[in-house]
């Protein structure tokens, strides 16, 4: 139902450990988790020190996309002495399976952590299904 893209994901970490802090990518993809719970699907991005005016959510076509920017604290002409926490924008692109409803997406930003909640579709939720004839009656049947 909620497919994730993202072939370079283990490259760029490896590049990283190698390559050292210096070589940061500003596009950087964000950390996540994603679980069914009952008849919605939640996201949680971790965003920590996110302005929530940066974020940006965007659905076309069953794709969810997810951007947001975090600006260095230090002010312009600063010296900076030590910058280890990534600046800079952050994306991700989700793909959503056609049994959620894209049109019902509800986010929330709190302690750090973008958390969306997104419904399954009516028409893929399980439903009853009756059945007439036969000299029983009517019988009912999980479709």
């Amino acid at each position: 139902m909620l497919m994730r893209t993202d072939p370079f994901r283990e490259l760029d970490r490896l590049a990283q450990q190698v390559l050292g802090a210096a070589n940061r990518s500003a596009a950087m993809a964000m950390a996540m988790d994603a679980y069914q719970s009952g008849d919605e699907f939640l996201v949680h991005f971790d965003l920590p020190g996110i302005d929530p005016e940066t974020i940006e959510l965007d659905v076309e076509r069953n794709v969810l996309n997810v951007r947001a920017e975090r600006r260095s604290p230090a002010p312009e002409g600063a010296e900076m002495l030590v910058a280890e926490r990534p600046t800079g924008t952050f994306t991700r692109q989700l793909f959503l399976g056609d049994t959620l409803d894209t049109d019902r997406v509800d986010a929330s930003y709190e302690a750090g952590v973008l958390t969306l909640r997104i419904p399954v579709a009516e028409q893929a939720k399980p439903r009853r299904i009756q059945i007439s004839g036969g000299d029983s009656g009517r019988k009912q049947l999980s479709g």
